[in-house]
């Protein structure tokens, strides 16, 4: 019997922070979390910024809680979601904290690049769906808006790599992180600084792009004192939260599309090369980078980030309620008809999302949805409507006939939104693991370490070790 492996998993969602310990022993992972704590962006005046130091201090402590643990720990990785980034100055200092992808200072960029380099133009280098939030357009507004702060940056660090930096002192740029911001060339996988440049942006603020499975270092001494850890391999994993969930995802059956389904739902194919097409940038998809030199053909969708809103604004307004107790609510509705589209630009960050989707589904001739259950109701139906025209519309730009649906991440929990994708899209549902991002960022840190040979071998320890649910349509 070999000797056990331990790792830590930190994963950053959009919402939620959580240290995972990982044990690999006899072909099977078990999970342990050790800290979990909230995401919430914070707004100063009309900026929403990522609450970043206070984010590092909770990953510093759950490396305390990890060295508690009295066990061989050999590596740890971070993943984070995608395009957001922190300037660093000359003299290594983070320079104006990172601002959060739902801030509205991007709106109208997409158009006014589009008048420097035709959109056509940038998504036949880049391959990525056109999002006001994109780091491209990111980068230029903060060109125009805060010129100080981007003209003393030494380099731009996506968040993974941010938080990477501030426990090794390593700058670089992971490669599926960095594919996230319409700012890589998707075929030859490298910075597109041509583009870059015809566009008005500095290409020296670009880091060194690395590949997923690269040691980055180890713990700078000032985070070992503090934290007690020492001799741990900080490792690049997919650093994209995404490109981990995908890489924890044990398909079912070739062709099998992916759902990653939490505050954001990315629905898509894992391909060997990007899809680039008249039809893939009608339907506006996106070719992220992924691990093993996979490619993620998938689509963006505004996700439960809208039901969350939902139940912070009804326990604050009305009374106090669980996801549970929406699900609940849902199915008693007295009319489940009622349907939003979420990607409608007024459910990105309203400060009320209980009227935002009553305001739409009046305005849009359906009429008062009355009571959580009827509200709730308006967010599944469009989500599933959603899942249904981007499996549609994905069988046509990848040319193939998906059989099923592999579901990962927090939403596979809600029964209710399970059934209705089986229902909408007609495929099978096979919804399962729960830490598909989590699971992803281990398996890439053990084939990095030799305990596993390829990420196939990583995706069965995963079936072997952790259930699965069928929803049939």
């Amino acid at each position: 019997m070999k000797e056990a492996i331990y790792n830590l998993a930190f994963d950053f969602g959009a919402s939620s922070g959580r240290m995972i310990l990982s044990k690999f022993e006899d072909g099977k992972i078990e999970l342990e979390e050790l800290h979990r704590f909230g995401n919430e962006p914070v707004r100063v005046g009309n900026v929403f910024y990522w609450d970043t130091f206070r984010l590092f201090h909770e990953l510093k402590k759950g490396l305390k809680k990890a060295a508690a643990k009295k066990v061989p720990i050999s590596g740890m990785a971070i993943d984070t979601w995608g395009v957001d980034y922190g300037f660093i100055d000359k003299d290594g200092n983070l320079i104006g904290n990172p601002i959060n992808y739902r801030d509205d200072r991007t709106i109208g960029i997409i158009e006014e690049v589009g008048k420097i380099v035709p959109l056509e133009e940038l998504y036949a280098s880049t391959g990525i769906q056109f999002m006001n939030f994109n780091t491209i357009f990111q980068l230029y507004a903060d060109k125009k808006m805060r010129p100080e702060i981007y003209e003393k940056a030494d380099k731009f660090l996506l968040m993974p790599d941010l938080f990477n930096y501030f426990l090794t002192g390593k700058k670089y740029s992971e490669y599926t992180i960095a594919s996230t911001g319409q700012l890589l060339d998707a075929k030859k996988r490298q910075w597109d600084k041509e583009l870059m440049e015809r566009v008005g942006l500095r290409t020296d603020l670009c880091c060194q792009l690395i590949t997923p499975g690269t040691i980055v270092g180890e713990f700078l001494e000032e985070v070992v004192k503090e934290t007690g850890l020492k001799g741990v391999k900080v490792i690049a994993a997919g650093s994209h939260d995404t490109a981990s969930a995908v890489a924890g995802t044990p398909f079912e059956e070739k062709n099998a599309a992916f759902l990653s389904c939490g505050t954001w739902s990315l629905l898509g194919l894992e391909t060997d090369e990007p899809v680039i097409t008249r039809d893939s940038f009608t339907y506006n998809y996106t070719n992220e980078g992924g691990v093993e030199g996979k490619i993620r053909l998938l689509k963006n969708i505004n996700g439960l980030w809208i039901m969350q809103n939902l139940r912070h604004n009804w326990c604050e307004f009305e009374s106090e309620v669980s996801f549970p107790d929406i699900i609940k609510a849902s199915r008693e509705a007295e009319n489940k008809s009622f349907c939003i589209d979420p990607n409608d630009p007024r459910f990105t960050a309203p400060y009320n999302m209980m009227e935002e989707v009553i305001g739409y589904c009046q305005e849009h001739g359906q009429g008062t949805p009355k009571g959580l259950g009827e509200i709730a109701m308006a967010i599944y139906n469009g989500l599933a409507r959603e899942y249904q025209t981007t499996i549609k519309n994905l069988e046509i730009i990848a040319g193939v006939k998906i059989p099923c649906i592999n579901m990962v991440g927090g939403g596979i929990q809600d029964q209710l939104l399970c059934e209705l994708t089986a229902k909408a899209t007609g495929k099978k549902v096979v919804a399962g693991p729960v830490e598909g991002s989590v699971l992803g960022n281990v398996v890439m840190q053990l084939k990095t370490l030799g305990a596993i040979s390829s990420l196939e071998e990583g995706r069965k320890a995963i079936k072997a070790s952790f259930d699965q649910k069928v929803y049939l349509p």
